[in-house]
């Protein structure tokens, strides 16, 4: 039987499910503005989903103000890699891949 409770609800949701896969697609940090027109978000939707993901500590945003426009950029810390990973488990036993 599979247990579906073990689907980690903070990451479930599409938008941030969404953040999280590209958050993993690569070692450098996202810019908020790339994220943006990556997943196609509003402003608003976006950021109610990076606070989410900061605040299960999945992610973090560092503020840059340099030359021009101040950025915030994104990184996976340890734990939301590892939370990641363990909800791809999840999934896998649900398509009777894992173990």
């Amino acid at each position: 039987m599979i247990d579906f409770s073990q689907l980690d609800r903070t990451i479930h949701e599409k938008g941030r499910l969404s953040i999280m896969t590209l958050l993993t697609s690569r070692v450098e940090p996202w810019a908020f503005q790339d994220l943006k027109s990556q997943l196609e978000m509003s402003d608003g939707n976006l950021i109610t989903h990076l606070r989410t993901l900061e605040k299960a500590e999945f992610i973090v945003g560092e503020k840059l103000t340099g030359d021009g426009r101040p950025q915030t950029l994104y990184v996976l810390t340890v734990a939301g890699r590892a939370a990641f990973v363990a909800y791809l488990g999840v999934l896998e036993q649900i398509l009777g891949l894992g173990k």
